[in-house]
């Protein structure tokens, strides 16, 4: 009886130990499964419980300096990390922008600080200068990026801020010229009125409008994690593969889809409502403002050629994103290159039009009127 006992008593032993091991090995393999969330292209939905995922209240890695991890569940995703379009062509254009736009924007600057006390429309294009510097800054890191194949080699503090920076200032471009348009719709249109108004009052609530809209939206791309992991290509994305179905970054998609309605599309119409009006205004007239209606002809095709793409894409990319699929994004990412060009472009348009519109010159029936263009 006492030997039965010692073999039965072995037997669990072992039993035991081999349930142990087992066990060890599943729980080993389930942690090394959601080390990597399997999104859809573009989008992810990282796994809670690993360590990799051990995130704090910013969606922040705590245990690991590594970023987490997102799988590629589609080619697509890959081919445009690894295609010339995002490694070449993309970076290229940047290179060329800053070259370009950061002396001249600079140069804006300095030119239009004297003028701050004595013509409205200076605050708005300094507004606009210092937007278009800030967005030229935030190409040098998403150059450098690009151009070492799509990998982050930043902090994730940096990918936030310079994500923020570059979206946020796209769409307080878009709003500073709507603004401007505005401006000379009611000076071309209605010139009583617009001599009656507080311009420099009027100019500066705008800006201040502009920036408190520019900070607000960029609160949602300082707030989530925005650089990954991505093991299929061996490198660390900034936010070009997202959990946008996560709890954690839903805000970001549901105010993404906000600021490209109300501060790219919205101004898109405005502007082009506004310069319509203007052109017909001033075909009407009995002056000769044929210099002024091609300058603002021209304001308008170049607003119309770098905004349009970008709005039209970035809607539909979003509208794509939450109904679950994804094939824009490429073309969308192609877009907003082009809307980038209009950071080097505007301190020129800003010379074109203040030759074309600097003289004060009677407009329409009004003679006993006159009304500078450029105040």
């Amino acid at each position: 009886m006492a030997k039965h006992f010692v073999f039965f008593f072995i037997l669990v032993l072992c039993l035991s130990a081999t349930l142990q091991k087992e066990g060890k090995k599943r729980r080993k393999v389930k942690r090394n499964s959601s080390e990597v969330a399997h999104p859809r292209t573009f989008l992810g939905v990282p796994e809670k419980g690993s360590i990799l995922f051990a995130l704090n209240g910013t969606q922040a890695p705590v245990f690991s300096n590594a970023p987490p991890a997102l799988a590629l569940l589609s080619n697509i995703t890959k081919i445009y990390l690894d295609g010339p379009l995002s490694t070449r062509v993309i970076p290229i254009i940047y290179i060329l922008a800053m070259a370009v736009g950061m002396p001249a924007n600079i140069a804006i600057l300095c030119m239009l600080a004297t003028k701050l006390r004595k013509v409205s429309s200076a605050i708005l294009y300094c507004s606009l200068a210092v937007s278009d510097l800030l967005l030229l800054l935030s190409l040098s890191f998403k150059t450098y990026y690009h151009l070492h194949g799509n990998n982050w080699a930043f902090s994730e503090d940096l990918c936030r801020l310079v994500t923020a920076c570059f979206y946020g200032n796209l769409y307080c471009s878009a709003q500073t010229l709507a603004c401007i348009s505005i401006k000379r719709y009611i000076a071309v249109v209605h010139p009583f009125l617009y001599k009656g108004l507080p311009k420099r009052t009027c100019a500066t609530w705008m800006t201040v409008a502009v920036w408190g809209v520019f900070a607000a939206g960029v609160t949602p791309e300082l707030l989530v994690q925005q650089s990954y992991w991505i093991p299929e290509v061996n490198r660390t994305t900034c936010h070009d593969v997202l959990p946008l179905k996560e709890s954690t970054h839903v805000l970001l998609l549901h105010s993404s889809l906000f600021l490209t309605i109300f501060c790219l599309l919205l101004p898109l119409v405005v502007t082009i409502v506004c310069y319509s009006r203007i052109i017909c205004e001033l075909n009407r007239s009995h002056h000769d403002w044929s210099v002024y209606i091609k300058a603002s002809s021209l304001v308008f095709v170049i607003f119309l050629v770098c905004f349009t793409p970008a709005g039209v894409l970035q809607l539909s990319h979003q509208i794509q994103l939450f109904l679950g699929t994804e094939g824009l994004y490429m073309y969308f990412k192609a877009a907003v290159c082009l809307c980038c060009l209009h950071a080097c472009l505007d301190p020129f348009l800003f010379v074109l039009m203040s030759k074309s519109a600097g003289s004060r010159l009677n407009f329409k029936p009004f003679v006993k009127m006159s009304v500078s263009l450029s105040a």
